[in-house]
Order: structure tokens, then C-alpha cells, then sequence
């Protein structure tokens, strides 16, 4: 038997999916990720999100096969801050490690055996030169000779690449007019592919505890945050290594270049990049450079569905007063909702009595995994802000089961008598609800 919670995940899934068909990902991962014992099972998640409509441009490191390359000329690594100083010997490493590494991800992305999970799929993969480079030169006194940085993408025949249906792999290295070889750090080609191709995501995978994120982020909204809150955590660097703070570093320069959602996952977690992209919350920390990531506004008959599904579970178990959907399309012009990603998570209803200089607050429902996160209260505010621009000084609210929320921000119990005179003859006596009314300031 198919387990209940493998169709509900399904079903939660399936937005993202259909939002997800056609976009361009730009996805990069250190080589820290390919040396993990679980890097198979990553590249299939990578071949699942093809198969599911998704464009994908890869980008992968390789620090560690570089300095494993190293070690066996007996060549010490050399850094200068956070770029590594790349001589003649040290090239020749480089060559050798990224071009054995971009072999083992492509023979896996080819991979078509009956036993794997992408069993009978058939994955196109290219490479090539599509990343100019220039030197990083001499800084501090050190020449840093073949390390490089990005000077352009060829945009053109990356995005002809991709509606061929292939796969776009990408090494850290970058070519110059002249022949020339750089090495290139593989966050700063995501970052300059990401925003040339002005991409839908940049999801950058560094090899991390898949807490990482949700412990650095204190906003109290985990997961998610604007640029203007990810400068903060960059700045304030709590409990982030020197791997993610690049990262960091990197997602907040997509954000600023154009690209809307940049996320930073660990791959620690078991499905870590299938548990981001195709989940609500995922599990990494998501940037967004755009303002409706989530945003109050005032509902539209398209929200109607949205709206219902928040207030049904309330209105069986005796909290709100039952609505037919009919009659919340004729009141959907009173309703504001908070919208996240696409979904509405919360809302509430304002009827303005302006005679009386009253408005009822009213209908306030928050999805169960957003309560006790402010939510209300903002819709709240926003309710005040709207009853001030119509004139009303006060607001009231009928309520069994939540009088303490109501008298926490500002109500005070009142009685029947108190209300609107047409909002006392429509006043259910059987379900005995508290009044409560707010005098605004």
C-alpha cells in the first residue's frame, strides 16, 4: 500500500514542479560535494530535476582534487586571501584535476543502467569554452599568475546549449583572447553565469551541516531572507565557515546582479536539493532580491481557493462562522491576504460600519505552519492602517476561541450593546462570542 505521507508529499510538490518547468537553474557545488561518499546519489537528484523541466547549468569546484594534485608533485598549495596563487606547476594541477573531475560528473550524468533511480533516461551533457577570463594580477605585492576572475560569458551559446535539452557543465577554469589558461574560483563563475543568464535560481551547495543556515539566520522567519537581511548575516558572520561565507559572499552578488532567488544549501541532508527546491520552507536559506516573496496585499477572486483552504479546517472545528464560497466572492474586496511564494498563508476581512465610525476585524487565519510568527499581527496593522484612511476610530471583534489574542494587542472586552446596530441584529446569541473593541490612536 502507497503511504498516506508519500501522497501528500506529492501533492505539495506539484506547484513547484509545474513553477519550475522551463526555468534556468545555475546550480554550483564545491568539490568538497564530489569527493563525498553520497556524490552519486546528488548527481542523480540533478538528472531528477531535468527530467522534471528544469535547465540546468552546472558549476563544479575543485580545491581538494587541485591540492590532491599537488601533493602527489610534492607542491604546496599557496593562498593570498581567499585566492589561491596559481604558478606554472600549480596550472598544471589544475588541468589535471578539473579536467578528471568534469569526466567523473559527466559519466555519471550518462549514466542509464536499469539500477539507478534515473534508470532508461537519456541526459545530454556539454561543456566547453564559454567563460573568458583575465588575470587577477598582482595585489599586495603578489603576482597571482594563472588565477583568474571572470570577464564574460558567451550568454548565446549557453542558453542554444540549453533549449537543445542538454545539460550545461561548467568548469572552474576561463580562456583569454590570447590562449591563456586561469584558474577561476567556482562560486564567481555561478555568480557571473547566474546573472549573464539572467537565471531563475542560483543554488549554491557547499559541503555543510544542513543546519548551518537555519542556525545563522536569527530573524526569527528561518529559511528565508530579503538582501538588505543577508548583508546583515554576512556581516555578523555568526557560526558561518569560510566555505559558506564565500558562498554568502557570492548569493548576495547574484541578488544585486539581477538573479530573484538565490539558495544556499547544505549537502549533508539526505535529497538536500530536492528538499529545497520542491518543499515550501526547504532546508537551506533562501535570498530573494524581489519584494513578493511574501507580501500582504489586498485578495483577488483568484485567492478565493487559497482563502478557503485556510478558513475550512477553522470553520469545522467551531472557530469561524461557516462561508460559502459564494458568498466570500461577494466579500473577497474585504479581505486582505499575506501571500508566500505563490501561496496564501494567511488572511483576514475588514467590514467597515462608517456611520457608526466601526469597522468588524474579522476572519483572521493563519496556516498552521506560520502561527505564533507575527503574521496576525501584521494583518492586524494593516487592517488599523486601512480603518484610519476611512475614518474609523474603532474596531471590534466577535471571537470564541481567542479572546487572549484580541486583548494582547490592544482590544477590551464590550458588550453587544457596543456594536453597530446592524452588526447587533445579525449578532449569533447561540455561539455567545466575546465582543472586544479597539480604540485606535
Amino acid at each position: 500500500m502507497i503511504p498516506a505521507d508519500f501522497v501528500a508529499a506529492l501533492r505539495a510538490a506539484a506547484p513547484y514542479v509545474h513553477a519550475h518547468n522551463g526555468g534556468v537553474f545555475v546550480v554550483a557545488f564545491g568539490g568538497e560535494v564530489a569527493d563525498r561518499p553520497d556524490f552519486e546519489a546528488f548527481v542523480y537528484d540533478l538528472a531528477l530535476l531535468h527530467s522534471l523541466g528544469v535547465k540546468l547549468v552546472l558549476v563544479h569546484g575543485a580545491r581538494p582534487q587541485i591540492d590532491r594534485q599537488l601533493a602527489l608533485r610534492a607542491l604546496t598549495p599557496r593562498y593570498c586571501g581567499e585566492f589561491r596563487v596559481t604558478d606554472l606547476p600549480a596550472l598544471e594541477c589544475v588541468k589535471a584535476a578539473v579536467g578528471s573531475l568534469r569526466m567523473d560528473i559527466e559519466a555519471r550524468l550518462s549514466t542509464s543502467l536499469a539500477s539507478t533511480p534515473m534508470g532508461g533516461a537519456r541526459l545530454k551533457v556539454a561543456s566547453g569554452n564559454w567563460v573568458t577570463a583575465r588575470p587577477v594580477g598582482i595585489r599586495n605585492g603578489v603576482d597571482f599568475q594563472h588565477t583568474g576572475e571572470v570577464r564574460r560569458i558567451d550568454v548565446d551559446t549557453v542558453r542554444a546549449v540549453l533549449d537543445q535539452d542538454r545539460i550545461v557543465l561548467v568548469s572552474p577554469v576561463g580562456y583569454s583572447p590570447t590562449g591563456e589558461i586561469f584558474n577561476l574560483r567556482s562560486a564567481d563563475v555561478a555568480t557571473a553565469m547566474a546573472v549573464a543568464l539572467r537565471a531563475d535560481k542560483l543554488v549554491l551547495v557547499s559541503n555543510s551541516d544542513p543546519d548551518t543556515w537555519k542556525l545563522a539566520d536569527d530573524t526569527g522567519d528561518a529559511g528565508q531572507l530579503s538582501l538588505a537581511e543577508g548583508e546583515r548575516l554576512l556581516a555578523a558572520a555568526n557560526g558561518i565557515g569560510e566555505q559558506d561565507r564565500r558562498y554568502l559572499t557570492a548569493a548576495l552578488e547574484a541578488g544585486h546582479g539581477g538573479v530573484k532567488r538565490v539558495h544556499l544549501v547544505g549537502a549533508q541532508a539526505e535529497g538536500a536539493l530536492l528538499r529545497e527546491l520542491y518543499t515550501r520552507d526547504g532546508i537551506g536559506l533562501m535570498l530573494y532580491a524581489d519584494e513578493h516573496y511574501e507580501a500582504v496585499r489586498e485578495a483577488s477572486i483568484e485567492d478565493v481557493g487559497g482563502i478557503l483552504a485556510l478558513i475550512e479546517p477553522l470553520e469545522n472545528a467551531g472557530v469561524l462562522v461557516p462561508r460559502s464560497r459564494e458568498q466570500l466572492e461577494l466579500e473577497i474586496a474585504q479581505f486582505d491576504v499575506m501571500v508566500r511564494d505563490g501561496l496564501v498563508v494567511a488572511c483576514c476581512a475588514l467590514f467597515p460600519f462608517v456611520e457608526q465610525g466601526m469597522a468588524e476585524f474579522s476572519c483572521v487565519a493563519v496556516h498552521p505552519d506560520y502561527r505564533r510568527s507575527g503574521r496576525a499581527a501584521a494583518l492586524l496593522a494593516r487592517a488599523e492602517e486601512t480603518a484610519r484612511k476611512l475614518g474609523i476610530g474603532r474596531l471590534f471583534a466577535l471571537t470564541t476561541h481567542t479572546p487572549h489574542w484580541f486583548l494582547e494587542h490592544g482590544f477590551k472586552p464590550a458588550r453587544i450593546d457596543d456594536l453597530p446596530l446592524p452588526r447587533q441584529q445579525l449578532y449569533n446569541y447561540q455561539r455567545n462570542s466575546a465582543v472586544l473593541i479597539k480604540v485606535l490612536t
